[in-house]
């Protein structure tokens, strides 16, 4: 993304608003039997009702966005399609969200976006469940739930209700370019001792061990919290997610802490890294000024205007950090991400949730892909799909983790343990924060506010 998939940041309100639909025109049914079997009227939309769409165009642009608005358009021709973009999303959505003129689909994404426990929290986005059960765009005796990537239903669940369709399906992970690393001889590192063993030989090249984007501390964040997970297994995320006494305290937290601080104490890290934007510390990836960043799949697409066509860009899990890990090398962090909703003040509900439902069409999937070299939530969005060395490996990346994928939900749900843990991040990456005791308890002591609080609305995760 960018500062997109980042899982959390800001508030409001979208209530309720009308609609009525015709059915999905011919050109629905050109491509294929099961196509034509899918010219269905499941949500009963207006035929000339105007749609508006808001999109946040980080890391995947929005060019994917007006391909599919294009697809929408052709279904309904009489029906006008108003695209905004914008990189603040919250702060140029709460006053309509207030005055009850939200859009009609908002990709509510990026460093500016709302929390999205908080806008359940405020009854703000539709239930998606009839989306999810409809008949999906390609053949009408598949669900639309069926066609989804494992873990995507549940990334836009909050009390057992779905608010939100999480679209990109983001693997997360430590990117290097292979073409450099083969010049070098060199193999990405699957253990925290033999990265150790290979920095000081990537030193001696002239190139920093590792990077990050120091501006947005929820970079790095992403692969500490994966040690973590990797370290102490399901158990302590949940632990973490549902807020649970002491559960920042767990020896997995100190390890994985440890063993950042101790990245840092040896130099490894770029200097200068604490002051960079995501965009600058992918750069210096490109440029050989760094060996690797932790980032997801959108940083190829992100940075197409500046990559050259010998660089290949690839993502690998993080490292295992040593031999106790309660999860193999190869466990990932992959997953639905970058929320589409509708407002429940939206005029156009069921457009809204056509063109959702167009955007998990086959072709509106792959299109995704296509664009913006990453995967969609869609199951096959990457068939078909060739030339990105970051798409061929984010797919490796997901059929080899298997079922040992990751997730966390603490920063989607609260944020202001989600702004803790920036904060306490780039303490660690400073060097300010030199013990991992120091961490854990700064953690806990915001993980305990948050408990206490009983004006912030709780969720619960099971697995």
């Amino acid at each position: 993304m960018t500062v997109e998939a980042r899982g959390a940041v800001s508030r409001r309100t979208l209530l309720a608003g009308a609609a009525g639909v015709p059915l999905l025109g011919a050109a629905a049914a050109c491509d294929s039997a099961n196509t034509a079997e899918a010219a269905v009227d499941p949500f009963g939309i207006t035929a000339d009702r105007s749609l508006e769409v808001v999109i946040f165009p980080g890391g995947f642009g929005d060019d994917y966005a007006k391909a599919h608005e294009a697809m929408y358009r052709k279904e309904y021709p009489k029906a006008k399609v108003v695209h905004e973009a914008t990189k603040t999303i919250a702060t140029d959505m709460k006053p309509r969200f207030d005055s009850g003129e939200p859009p009609d689909v908002l990709n509510n994404d990026g460093a500016d976006q709302f929390t999205i426990g908080e806008l359940v929290n405020d009854g703000a986005m539709l239930d998606l469940t009839e989306l999810l059960d409809s008949p999906s765009y390609d053949d009408r005796n598949v669900k639309v739930r069926d066609t989804l990537l494992p873990g995507t239903v549940e990334s836009g669940t909050f009390n057992g209700k779905v608010y939100a369709l999480n679209y990109m399906y983001t693997v997360f992970g430590l990117f290097y370019d292979a073409a450099r690393w083969q010049s070098n001889g060199w193999e990405p590192p699957q253990t925290w001792d033999q990265f150790l063993a290979l920095a000081p030989k990537i030193k001696a090249a002239g190139i920093a061990p590792f990077a990050h984007a120091g501006k947005y501390p929820y970079y790095m964040g992403w692969a500490l919290a994966d040690w973590i997970h990797k370290i102490g297994g399901s158990s302590v995320a949940m632990a973490i997610d549902n807020l649970e006494p002491g559960a920042w305290r767990h020896q997995a937290v100190l390890d994985a802490a440890g063993m950042v601080i101790d990245l840092v104490g040896r130099g490894f890290v770029m200097p200068g890294s604490e002051t960079m934007s995501h965009t600058v510390s992918q750069q210096a990836l490109i440029d050989g000024k760094c060996a690797m960043i932790p980032c997801g799949t959108w940083l190829e697409n992100e940075m197409k205007a500046t990559l050259p066509q010998s660089a290949k860009l690839t993502i690998v899990p993080v490292w295992s950090a040593g031999a106790k890990d309660a999860m193999p090398y190869g466990s990932a962090r992959a997953g639905a991400s970058g929320a589409f909703v509708v407002p429940t003040m939206a005029k156009n509900k069921a457009g809204g949730l056509e063109y959702l439902r167009v955007m998990l069409s086959k072709a509106g999937a792959s299109k995704f892909s296509a664009l913006t070299n990453s995967l969609a939530s869609r199951k096959d969005s990457a068939e078909g799909v060739s030339g990105s060395s970051g798409l061929a490996s984010a797919a490796n990346v997901v059929k080899a983790a298997g079922n040992n994928l990751m997730t966390w939900k603490f920063s989607d749900w609260y944020g202001a343990l989600e702004k803790a843990w920036e904060a306490a991040i780039a303490d660690v990456m400073s060097g300010r924060t030199k013990r991992a005791a120091d961490f854990a308890a700064a953690m806990q002591a915001a993980a305990d506010g948050v408990a206490r609080d009983s004006s912030i609305t709780k969720f619960h995760r099971n697995a």
